[in-house]
């Protein structure tokens, strides 16, 4: 059978791999998702990961461009790609090229994004995302929220991207879970009243939530808060307090929220309930258009 995969983009994240193998006319042939990330991989676990994935995947006797997007590209990465600084493009440097030792594989990864000031930071893989959403939305003039990991709050106008903010969000909530005190009373399930009840402490002050933490575990020994319950608050406090530290970021502006179920669904109601503007964004979708803008600036640059 004659493989008609013109490129594949791949989104390489810290615990999982997505790739899309796309043929000349920009439809997908396949879609693939592993569990091989950065976390798990050394340098040069990366090409034999690729190939594990996508080798079927690949024409013989030509080189295929692979668009790498995400945290392939970062200092513990397949090969570290520079930041390019902000305001600016969401892709404003070229991809960087990795040396591959299958002769069908042209890989070049995209650079992040970064700011010194008004406080130093960095993104990988979500800069791709809001390229994806400017491509979709040329002229879109308002703020995108990334929620997962380390939530990324993003200002745009005119095409650019003013400025970002980044939030450990996820970060705390697996830590507080699994390691922290509160480990002994978190559990699964759901509540949602106990994470609207969390959510609006947490925007109404801010301030209280360290101690709101806390007393899930003594709410848990004295009371016997229901392990769900404490899941959903904490969910809610954490959140909260993000919006609430971004608020100078979002406040007044449409919100583009790009991100996975349910987490993306809990920014969205929360953004819509202090009377945000908010539209839902699928983050495939707009990884996909991101790379794909991407991979058509490449091309036509070296055409």
């Amino acid at each position: 059978m004659t493989i008609a995969t013109a490129w594949i983009g791949v989104d390489w994240g810290t615990t999982n791999m997505r790739l899309w193998a796309i043929d000349a006319a920009g439809t997908v042939l396949a879609e693939r998702q592993t569990g091989t990330g950065m976390a798990a991989l050394h340098p040069r676990g990366y090409e034999p990961a690729l190939l594990d994935a996508a080798a079927d995947l690949l024409p013989a006797r030509r080189r295929t461009p692979v668009l790498v997007c995400g945290m392939a590209g970062a200092r513990q990465g397949w090969r570290e790609a520079p930041y390019a600084p902000v305001p600016g493009p969401p892709c404003g440097l070229p991809p960087v090229s990795v040396l591959a030792a299958d002769p069908r594989l042209d890989v070049r990864i995209l650079p992040g994004l970064c700011q010194a000031a008004p406080a130093a930071d960095v993104m990988r893989g979500e800069e791709t995302q809001i390229a994806g959403l400017l491509a979709r939305t040329p002229g879109f003039d308002g703020v995108a929220c990334l929620p997962g990991t380390h939530t990324k709050w993003a200002r745009l106008r005119a095409g650019r991207v003013e400025g970002f903010r980044t939030i450990l969000t996820g970060e705390l909530f697996g830590l507080l879970a699994s390691q922290s005190v509160l480990r002994h009373s978190i559990g699964p399930g759901w509540d949602g009243a106990a994470h609207a009840a969390a959510l609006a402490t947490a925007l109404a002050a801010p301030e209280r939530v360290p101690g709101a933490l806390f007393a899930l575990r003594a709410e848990s020994l004295l009371a016997g808060l229901d392990p769900a319950a404490a899941r959903a608050r904490l969910s809610g406090l954490l959140i909260g307090a993000d919006l609430a530290a971004a608020a100078d970021i979002w406040r007044g502006q449409p919100v583009a929220v790009i991100g996975a179920e349910p987490l993306a669904g809990l920014y969205a109601a929360a953004l819509a309930q202090q009377e945000a503007a908010v539209r839902r964004e699928d983050v495939g979708a707009l990884t996909r258009a991101g790379l794909t803008a991407a991979y058509e600036t490449l091309s036509g640059a070296e055409a």
